[in-house]
């Protein structure tokens, strides 16, 4: 097992102690002993091979025997039985954002709590509210956070979501009978969570296509099994849908089952406003008989657009929104793509909460080609991410610039950092010392709760200061998980081109913020983006790529995305706010 794994193990161990009302020595063991597993300098193998682990202060002899234990990949009886004594309905409750450990014992002892619906009992009831140190405003807060979870729970990620549509693709097309097989829906244009799939398969041999499908590894339950559409339920609670079609209406019905509800009715009235009748089974005259009833030959989406008069509308546009109005006026622009990006800024190292050396994550920018990196670990207010100290930041930027100056890689780095505005709108660091860094992502970590007009002064706050360079995550939203707070995105955006401020799409599947809805009306405004990752290790990276179909959603044309710069331009950039307000 890896470091981080086991790092996770202990902190959940520490979590079900805390649910089973444990005593808090106990608890706080393992809590340190995570934290401290998170700081280590030392390779742990090695530490465990030279049974030196035990000499950690605050790593005892049967924390040592447990690590030593998941390190091999063995069974750890203990977390099993402890998992195993903890009902799952209780575990469930940690889904429900503000609820720990503690507070679900308190609840599952004192109000007898044992599901979420008991949860959602006690606080429209007003138990909760009474209960010591919870009160109204509490309450209040778990029952949105419960209706969030249930919707939540019926939607899922789009990038988790990938792999398993790459595998039925390609199962699909290797049938022999499939003439033609693509995904269509909310996956096809790339919205950032997918409630089900839907795959259109031409085919004039519909049994083996079927019969494929509804023998999938992984199928909790086939809910329907017909020659034209077959659905499945896979493990993980995702719907699929199979729609077979003839050959000659492959095009239109993947056009039918890609486009959102609004895309498809202005698609159709403009059929319509052409003497024309559109639909999943084909373009037709309007005046045509029932009985002579032929549709115009389509054999692909491109000639589906035009001939209605359009140029192709890329699949990730088509949500009703702007596409068809950009598509007649100016014609659908070039596309981000993911080769157009050069360089990425927002990312972590062990300095802060990242899981790789700053050498490390070099290393791997350099190998997707990329031309410079940014390092922005975390400020020093960030202290669950092991945010650094103005001391830390210094050496930080020494190091960069040495390993710059010695020209051993390729790949530039620049120096950053990941700065806290606070809830007063001040910044972590002082002036002078952001004044030191390449750049500055300026970014919201605590008090959620502000209320709209708070939140929005304290954002701009942080913009109108000259160094900073971009606002991190503006929302702050985890997606399935989290809301945004609550914010007032015009006047952000109207502050953030009056300081000349980055807004960055925060790559991270997880994350994908700032919405592309937003990005519509910013790109309006001629606001440059910047698309970061977030990484917190070599592989995250690679996120970047979520961030690409995030622009291209919005149509931001590659020359606003900083990122997609080379290397010179992108000093003269970084610099361009401070030179206008210094």
């Amino acid at each position: 097992m890896k470091l981080d794994e086991i790092v996770e193990v202990l902190d959940h161990i520490a979590i079900l102690l805390e649910i089973k009302g444990e005593n808090a020595f106990k608890i706080r063991a393992y809590q340190n002993g995570a934290r401290i597993l998170e700081n280590i300098d030392q390779d742990l193998g090695i530490l465990i091979d030279q049974n030196q682990l035990q000499t950690i202060k605050g790593i005892g002899d049967a924390l040592v025997d447990k690590i030593s234990t998941l390190w091999q990949d063995q069974p750890l009886d203990f977390y099993e039985n402890l998992k195993n004594s903890v009902p799952s309905d209780l575990l469930e409750l940690l889904e429900i954002p503000g609820l720990g450990g503690k507070k679900i014992h308190r609840l599952h002892s004192e109000l007898g709590v044992q599901t979420i619906t008991d949860l959602k009992t006690v606080c429209q009831n007003g138990r909760l509210a009474a209960l010591k140190g919870f009160g109204q405003r509490t309450a209040e807060n778990l029952l949105s956070g419960i209706h969030h979870y249930k919707s939540y729970n019926a939607r899922h990620l789009w990038w988790t979501v990938a792999p398993i549509v790459k595998e039925i693709l390609q199962g699909l097309r290797k049938i022999p009978e499939v003439q033609n097989a693509e995904v269509a829906g909310s996956f096809r244009r790339k919205k950032e969570t997918v409630g089900d799939l839907d795959f259109i398969v031409a085919t004039e041999k519909p049994d083996p296509v079927i019969h494929w499908f509804t023998n999938l590894e992984g199928i909790q339950l086939v809910t329907a099994k017909g020659s034209t559409k077959s659905s499945i339920r896979l493990e993980n609670g995702l719907q699929a849908d199979l729609r077979i079609v003839p050959k000659q209406q492959f095009a239109t019905a993947l056009h039918h089952f890609t486009g959102s509800k609004e895309h498809n009715v202005q698609m159709r009235q403009r059929a319509l406003a052409q003497g024309l009748s559109l639909s999943e089974w084909g373009i037709f005259p309007k005046n045509q008989s029932e009985a002579s009833r032929k549709s115009l030959p389509v054999k692909d989406e491109e000639t589906l657009f035009k001939t209605l008069g359009l140029p192709w509308i890329n699949p990730e546009l088509r949500e009703g929104n702007f596409e068809i109005a950009l598509a007649e006026s100016q014609g659908i622009p070039r596309l981000l793509q993911t080769d157009d990006i050069k360089g990425v800024f927002h990312n972590h190292t062990r300095a802060s909460d990242g899981k790789n050396t700053l050498t490390e994550m070099v290393l791997a920018a350099q190998s997707l080609g990329w031309q410079y990196l940014g390092i922005s670990d975390h400020s020093r207010s960030s202290v669950q991410a092991r945010g650094l100290s103005e001391e830390r930041l210094l050496e930080q930027i020494k190091n960069i610039q040495a390993i710059n100056q010695s020209k051993k890689y390729s790949c530039w780095i620049f120096s950053g950092s990941e700065v806290d505005i606070l809830p007063d709108g001040r910044l972590d660091f002082p002036d002078e010392l952001l004044q030191q860094l390449d750049y500055t992502v300026a970014s919201v970590h605590s008090a959620f709760q502000q209320d709209r007009e708070l939140m929005t002064r304290r954002i701009i706050k942080a913009i109108e200061n000259p160094f900073v360079t971009m606002i991190g995550h503006l929302t702050g939203r985890i997606l399935l998980k989290r809301e945004p707070y609550a914010l007032n995105i015009e006047k952000v955006l109207d502050a953030a081109v009056a300081n000349h401020t980055i807004i960055e799409i925060n790559a991270h599947p997880k994350r994908l913020d700032m919405d592309w809805r937003y990005w519509v009306k910013a790109r309006e405004k001629g606001i440059i983006t910047s698309i970061n990752p977030d990484a917190h290790d070599t592989k995250g990276l690679s996120l970047f790529k979520a961030g690409v179909d995030t622009a291209r959603k919005a149509a931001i044309p590659p020359e606003k995305v900083l990122n997609t710069q080379p290397l010179e331009a992108v000093r003269s950039m970084l610099q361009l706010k401070r030179g206008k307000f210094i």
